[in-house]
């Protein structure tokens, strides 16, 4: 079927938009949700696709612009004197053999290489002046990072004074990462304190870098290995010459970095670690490949993205095969059943897999998953354990397809399906505990009401009989409490603190704190602005909900359903005697300063004097709505430095206005 020149251009604008947002788990959530190798597949269609057809190629593509970790508050940020490039890579080895080739077409000499681990931490630059730390940046974008010094100089093994034998000043970069020995050590003490844990070692680490408490940060058991020295001048013949400098400088160097005379010993290299990798005390995903002569390394140069005389080999995921044992059918918060495998224990990645989501009955259906297969199994970014496929090597004779419950597992009412949806649900709100433990999990979550309650205190007060209704939280009683497992006064009193303030919580999270299916922060924000209190909205026709921006049927129903259950009514009446706030009085949604703004859809690019979100927020109290990216509907761009090029190009395509950040500040004065 021939594809047309459109359909090519949907297809490029889907796989950036995609990327972009991986790239937005990866550096600035540090919550990734599928592997590298799932991620650079996606990259590699898209190089493939820019490169065949040129007339869609953008300046800001992520095949040109590497992914970036700048933090969206207050930060100080710091251009770097060299950009922080990213590498090119590979999972095949018949590519490192043409790698090599192309470097001996240009460098007639013969070529060493240096081999490095490749550490799955953070990256950082730190900067020596006459002999002392003076400045440790991330690498941001690549062009400008975040200033963390005040947390590096708490890593134990990062010199504050370098022992330098040369007269000069000069700039080592490498990864901090976080060991596994401290990253167990560090989930078990936050599962204690019933905070959520940290997915793997990389997010822990790039989390503690951004502590505003330093002191903290000493507590995390950081390590660094640097592996890139910059000098003002050509000091060094070698790249692994510097590297034994940087060492006597009392600098850690990996001990495990090798010299290779030939592309052969770096293929043994790679072998050797791809196994023993294993043993390591730290997380690594490959290996980086560096041409050994620095003056190789000039004639070579760069790429907009990367140097020509380095990439990265990357050990594929690992996958693990093992035995469905069951399927147990789990319920979650809104009454969704998530059928999750059991499975005979296996090691991956580091830690022991014993089950594995199977998210719902058509993925059983396409798998062909059945019980007593062998399966293979791998971790989305080495993180959520997932069934891949089934191993019919293994297969001799299998059991019937499994049967999707009819009732649920929890309270016994029938499901019911819908055809627009994947997954089945039970309809018995109010009477499922599994649903009700779940939704005081939401309600006193960080984003809803901020009361100190993890599951499984939850778990406990549900079992107690202490609570059934959300309003139940504010009838506990102290005598109550100190029965809980482990709970002593001073636990007692941080929980009845914390229930007393949340009565402080504005009207628009106490929305969102309800669970109301369908119902985002955004979109409870959106609702707050149009109904002013609880029983505007509890009483608003569908048609007035569909009228409130970015309200569909299907939020409307669930709202209009949610309010008509007797149950919930009752609720919200105990929640209005406990003194919740149940309407928007005294700013309890985001202010209206003015109308100025009123219709206008403003999208804000660069950098600016005040945080990005700040700037977001006055555009919201002055009536205007916030726009994700240029396209025909937006009225005017806020530009700050460093505005994206794809973004100025599409506003002068549009001809859509574009002021500075002063100009915006006088427009709402």
């Amino acid at each position: 079927m021939r594809v047309t020149k459109e359909e090519i251009k949907k297809r490029i604008e889907l796989l950036r938009a995609e990327i972009r947002q991986h790239n937005n788990r990866y550096y600035i959530e540090n919550q990734p949700i599928i592997s590298d190798f799932e991620y650079d597949i996606l990259l590699n269609d898209l190089k493939s696709l820019e490169e065949k057809f040129p007339e869609f190629a953008l300046e800001d593509s992520p095949t040109v612009k590497v992914g970036s970790d700048l933090a969206a508050k207050e930060s100080k940020q710091v251009e770097h004197k060299y950009p922080m490039l990213s590498l090119s890579n590979t999972y095949d080895k018949g590519e490192l053999y043409a790698f090599d080739q192309r470097i001996k077409q240009i460098i007639s000499e013969p070529i060493e290489y240096v081999c490095e681990l490749k550490i799955d931490g953070s990256a950082i630059s730190l900067v020596y002046t006459d002999n002392q730390l003076e400045r440790a940046v991330t690498r941001g974008d690549g062009s400008i990072g975040d200033d963390i010094t005040r947390n590096v100089v708490k890593i134990g093994n990062i010199p504050l004074i370098a022992n330098n034998s040369l007269d000069m000043d000069f700039e080592i970069r490498g990864e901090i990462f976080m060991p596994w020995k401290s990253f167990d050590y560090l989930n078990k003490k936050r599962e204690e304190e019933e905070e959520p844990l940290f997915a793997n070692p990389r997010n822990a680490a790039a989390g503690s870098l951004k502590l505003l408490d330093s002191a903290e940060v000493a507590n995390r058991g950081l390590k660094a290995i640097l592996y890139h020295i910059i000098t003002g001048n050509q000091c060094f013949s070698t790249h692994y010459e510097s590297l034994e400098w940087a060492r006597r400088c009392g600098f850690p160097i990996s001990e495990h970095t090798k010299l290779c005379k030939n592309i052969g010993e770096v293929i043994d290299f790679l072998d050797y670690w791809d196994i023993e990798r294993r043993n390591l005390e730290y997380p690594t995903d490959g290996v980086v490949i560096k041409v050994n002569n620095l003056n190789d390394q000039s004639r070579l140069g760069y790429t907009s993205k990367s140097p020509r005389w380095a990439t990265a080999y990357k050990f594929k995921p690992e996958q693990a095969v093992t035995e469905l044992l069951s399927i147990d059918y789990q319920v979650g918060r809104t009454g969704a059943i998530t059928p999750v495998a059991n499975l005979s224990p296996v090691l991956l990645s580091g830690t022991t897999v014993k089950r594995a989501s199977l998210h719902n009955f058509e993925q059983i259906r396409l798998l062909d998953v059945r019980i007593g297969d062998y399966l293979f199994i791998e971790k989305g970014g080495e993180i959520i354990p997932k069934v891949t496929g089934v191993d019919t090597a293994k297969i001799a004779i299998r059991n019937l397809p499994p049967q999707f419950p009819r009732y649920c597992p929890d309270c016994g009412t029938e499901l019911i399906k819908k055809e627009d949806e994947a997954k089945h649900y039970c309809p018995n709100y109010n009477g499922c505990p599994t649903q009700i433990k779940a939704r005081f999990v939401h309600f006193t979550g960080r984003k809803s009401m901020n009361i100190i309650a993890g599951e499984a205190t939850i778990e406990q007060l549900y079992n107690k009989g202490y609570i059934s209704s959300l309003s139940d939280i504010y009838k506990l009683t102290p005598e109550q409490l100190i029965t809980l497992d482990g709970w002593k006064e001073k636990s007692v009193e941080r929980f009845l603190d914390s229930v007393k303030r949340s009565l402080e919580t504005p009207f628009h999270k106490v929305l969102f704190a309800l669970g109301i299916r369908f119902m985002g922060e955004t979109t409870a924000k959106n609702i707050a602005k149009n109904f002013n209190d609880i029983d505007s909205l509890s009483n608003a026709s569908e048609e007035e909900l569909l009228s409130v921006e970015d309200i569909g049927k299907t939020i409307a129903d669930s709202i209009c359903d949610y309010f008509g259950n007797i149950g919930n009514l009752a609720d919200i009446e105990e929640l209005r005697k406990a003194g919740v706030q149940l309407s928007a009085e005294n700013g309890q949604i985001p202010l209206i300063l003015s109308g100025k703004l009123t219709g206008m859809t403003i999208v804000v690019s660069g950098n600016f004097s005040i945080p990005r979100d700040d700037l977001k927020r006055l555009i919201e109290e002055n009536s205007g709505k916030v726009g994700s990216s240029v396209s025909s509907n937006t009225d005017l761009i806020v530009a700050g430095e460093n505005m994206g090029h794809a973004k100025l190009s599409k506003a002068n395509k549009l001809d859509v206005k574009i002021i500075s950040e002063s100009d915006f500040m006088e427009l709402i004065k």
